[in-house]
């Protein structure tokens, strides 16, 4: 029997440092949803703004109308992940009636396409942080800026600074970028971002290319 209810800023804490690829919480407001399986606590799904406190202005949005999807934190569990997210987003929303439009991302770098926002009906926008921005190789683990905000603070994603406090052999590598995906929450919002909508991204494998990883 699935359920999803309210989490504790605990519950989440330990979602994504033992299910979740980055290990690290986002900054910042959270809308924290808990996921349960037979009684059984099974992960979390996050919203927030993220490191972006204007992540809504390229829509026309306010701060109070658009949000990130964040984290989606999950152990072995028998329920889509799309049906899990969907019921998420309708308690946000009802939690915050004047939201019109979730942003989320995939990370290409680690070469995840967004599987889950392609069998949710998203949009998809294109790669996003193209703009010669660097990553970051930690422990031998590509991150990027965003990221490293996240988990050690403002100011943080500094190469001398990680090198100091972090981890010695850090090193700023080039990064693809992430796949930029939109869910909009009302039939207004849908048919102006439906203008951005793109192709969805393929596995390398799916493409024809092999993968690196």
């Amino acid at each position: 029997m699935l359920k999803l209810d309210w989490a504790t800023p605990e519950s989440c804490k330990y979602a994504v440092e033992h299910w979740h690829y980055s290990k690290s919480l986002p900054v910042g407001k959270m809308i924290r949803v808990g996921v349960w399986e037979n009684e059984k606590f099974i992960g979390c799904v996050l919203f927030s703004r993220g490191a972006n406190m204007n992540i809504g202005k390229p829509y026309g949005l306010d701060q109070t109308e658009c949000v990130e999807l964040t984290r989606v934190a999950l152990t072995k569990h028998i329920t889509p992940v799309s049906k899990i997210l969907a019921i998420a987003i309708k308690m946000a929303h009802r939690l915050t009636p004047n939201l019109r439009l979730i942003v989320s991302y995939a990370d290409a770098d680690r070469g995840h396409t967004g599987a889950i926002y392609q069998a949710s009906n998203w949009i998809y926008t294109g790669l996003a942080n193209q703009s010669g921005k660097q990553g970051y190789k930690i422990f031998g683990a590509v991150v990027h800026g965003k990221t490293v905000y996240s988990k050690y603070g403002r100011g943080r994603d500094n190469i001398e600074w990680l090198k100091k406090n972090i981890d010695p052999n850090a090193e700023q590598v080039p990064t693809m970028g992430k796949h930029k995906y939109l869910y909009p929450l009302d039939d207004e919002m849908r048919k102006a971002v439906l203008k951005l909508s793109k192709a969805f991204p393929k596995k390398a494998s799916e493409s024809g290319v092999k993968s690196s990883t």
